[in-house]
């Protein structure tokens, strides 16, 4: 039999301590949820205010307060207006489509009737037998305050992002006190702007890709006259932004609906086809076009990512895993003892390549070395 290998007292030492601070930590990321989502949710407000106030600062004559102030209030208002889509557009769904919801029962019963007679099968359950060992009003209660929740975690938000506003007075001066060396310094800078840099891409990606998608589906649900295709619509946008999942409800969710509203078959096939179609081409083509290197993520980390935090933090941890993903790989990347798990979390092995990365690797790296930061980074 081999021997087992053999590891230095210190080092199991050091593995030992790592694994037990992972667990305490993710137990206190489970426990605080939640303070810890508002505030995760403020600080991407916070950094999507920075890359549309940078933008506007570029394009436009405006000086740096008057583009922070354009910014803040176009960020607000977008955040509170997704709010209000859906919210007032579920609402508005299932008041508006009464004759939809009424429906519902008959219509499932036909299409399980149809399938049955398809397959040859005698005696099809109806749509009541099959729910009968579902609590379907504990699901509408979870919903509801779920929803009910959606407006009072934005309240906090807020209030959490102002506060962050307030703090970024003297952000500079922390910077100068926390790293007195202006090599450490521009090295910590360095560390925040790849991290920004890489949630910023992430979004600038997700939302072109998302409006693509949504041109396409709006016209398709349009043309088959499906109900609330502009509530449809944004919802396919803003699940976009959520792995994995937010494909399968895009691509599903309106032929499932366009199956109740529809005698016939043929709108949600249309439906689906042309939605899954979108769906792979962008999915396929396009988006990795586009993501480059501000997604350096491997495909299990993400899937992985997407469990634990919609574990911890539900819906609103989903929409920010991959975004926490990339921070968590730009963070580690930088400290020698944790290097080796950003390399694990990276889709080709290089976290980030610079150029003592490059001459302490092996192999050559795929992207350019970036630019070392002169100043503190303005959030």
């Amino acid at each position: 039999m081999k021997s087992p290998v053999a590891m230095p007292s210190s080092a199991v030492s050091r593995n030992a301590l790592g694994i037990i601070a992972t667990v305490a930590a993710g137990a206190a990321v489970y426990w605080l949820r939640d303070i810890l989502t508002p505030l995760a949710m403020a600080i991407f407000l916070l950094i999507m205010i920075d890359g549309v106030k940078r933008s506007v600062e570029a394009r436009t004559p405006l000086n740096s307060r008057m583009a922070g102030i354009a910014a803040l209030t176009l960020v607000v208002l977008a955040f509170f207006a997704s709010i209000a889509i859906i919210v007032n557009g579920a609402a508005g769904f299932f008041g508006e489509a009464s004759g939809v919801s009424q429906n519902i029962g008959p219509r499932i019963d036909q299409i399980i009737r149809d399938v049955y007679g398809v397959v040859r099968l005698a005696n099809p359950p109806t749509a009541q037998d099959l729910i009968n060992g579902v609590d379907v009003r504990g699901y509408l209660t979870s919903l509801a305050f779920q929803v009910q929740g959606i407006a009072s975690g934005a309240f906090f938000v807020l209030i959490y992002l102002g506060f962050l506003l307030a703090s970024q007075i003297g952000f500079r001066r922390k910077i100068i006190a926390m790293f007195p060396s202006e090599a450490q310094r521009d090295e910590a800078v360095a560390v925040f702007q790849r991290v920004r840099g890489g949630v910023e891409g992430y979004i600038w990606v997700q939302s072109v890709t998302g409006a693509m998608i949504c041109v396409v589906a709006w016209i398709l649900m349009r043309a088959v006259g499906l109900q609330n295709a502009e509530f449809w619509t944004f919802v396919i946008f803003i699940v976009g932004f959520i792995p994995v999942l937010g494909g399968a409800v895009a691509g599903l969710a309106p032929p499932l609906f366009a199956l109740v509203q529809f005698e016939s078959y043929w709108p949600a096939a249309v439906l689906l086809v042309g939605l899954q179609v979108i769906l792979f081409v962008v999915g396929n083509f396009i988006q990795p076009r586009m993501q480059g290197d501000n997604q350096n993520i491997d495909p299990v980390v993400v899937l992985l990512a997407l469990a634990f935090w919609g574990k911890m933090w539900g819906v609103v941890g989903m929409f920010l895993s991959t975004p926490l993903a990339v921070m968590a790989m730009a963070i580690l990347a930088e400290f020698q003892g944790s290097r080796w798990m950003a390399i694990l979390l990276s889709g080709d092995g290089e976290p980030y390549a610079d150029e003592t990365q490059k001459t302490a690797a092996a192999k050559p790296s795929r992207r350019k070395p970036r630019p070392k930061p002169e100043t503190a980074p303005e959030v």
